[in-house]
């Protein structure tokens, strides 16, 4: 029985690439993916190469029923989606949600090109699951689950992109990847979609000295972080999407730091900035 109250579990903190190595064992080398409960129910947010281990979890669930939000479909956020063990058991059910896509591409057309010759050995007709793909416009309010709100907003992405804001309980997690910064203030899109939330994870690749070499590649900064996230009075922001060359010993430095410019906990206990690490449970 899944827990009613809100949480995140992390199971993929990293982008661009997976990483393996001695160096990445304590912050985690996988690709993004977020496990929240909300309400009894499971909501999976984006299917980087995490998605594979958390499958493996919930292969001994019956008639598993889980939702998947993409944020956006760039490889390192969807490599993980054939590998998800759920999809082939027939009594599964698995929707598919992607609100950057709509009215110019279908999820369910991305999908079929991911898995398509000569670049993958099989195709979408190898998940036995009952699947549904679920077309949403960024900037709609979605509702999962009874007692649960999505409120979504789009974010300045190559491609586009999806942030989402989850309610439940009378507690919010935001989740803020990939997005670009634009320069002087906070993006007010960001920072009304994030107001008082209990936590926010936020796109923070790059550090601001890094920022002017990547400039359009479409992700942020821990800094950037901190200045979103006292603009909307979150409680803790939560650093995500590390960049592949930033091994544990430079993460140690951007939590050191970060925790300096963000001292002290939010009035859930969490810290006021941490970096996500790969098995992080986080209750607000």
């Amino acid at each position: 029985m899944l827990a009613s109250d809100l949480a995140v579990k992390f199971w993929g903190v990293r982008g661009s690439i997976a990483c393996a190595g001695p160096q990445y064992v304590r912050y985690g080398g996988n690709t993004s993916c977020l496990e929240v409960t909300a309400g009894g129910r499971r909501l999976i947010f984006d299917a980087g190469t995490g998605l594979r281990p958390l499958g493996d979890t919930l292969c001994s669930a019956d008639k598993l029923d889980v939702d998947i939000f993409f944020t956006h479909t760039h490889f390192d956020h969807i490599c993980g989606l054939t590998f998800f063990k759920p999809l082939y058991t027939r009594e599964n059910k698995v929707r598919l949600w992607a609100g950057h896509l709509a009215p110019i591409l279908r999820l369910v057309d991305v999908v079929k090109q991911l898995m398509m010759a000569p670049l993958y050995p099989v195709t979408l007709d190898i998940f036995v699951a009952k699947v549904e793909f679920r077309d949403f416009r960024s900037g709609e309010t979605l509702r999962p689950a009874a007692g649960v709100r999505l409120r979504t907003a789009p974010l300045n992405h190559p491609n586009g992109a999806t942030g989402y804001r989850i309610e439940h309980g009378g507690k919010a997690i935001c989740y803020i990847t990939d997005t670009e910064h634009r320069g002087g203030p906070p993006d007010p899109v960001v920072v009304e979609l994030c107001r008082d939330a209990d936590v926010m994870i936020y796109d923070s690749t790059y550090t601001d000295a890094e920022y002017p070499s990547y400039r359009g590649w479409g992700h942020s900064t821990w800094q950037e972080g901190i200045r979103v996230a006292d603009a909307a009075n979150v409680g803790s922001l939560v650093i995500f999407h590390h960049d592949p060359s930033h091994d544990d010993a430079f993460m140690d430095g951007v939590e050191r730091d970060a925790q300096a410019a963000r001292p002290g906990t939010a009035k859930n206990g969490q810290p006021r900035a941490v970096v996500a690490r790969e098995g992080m449970v986080i209750a607000p």
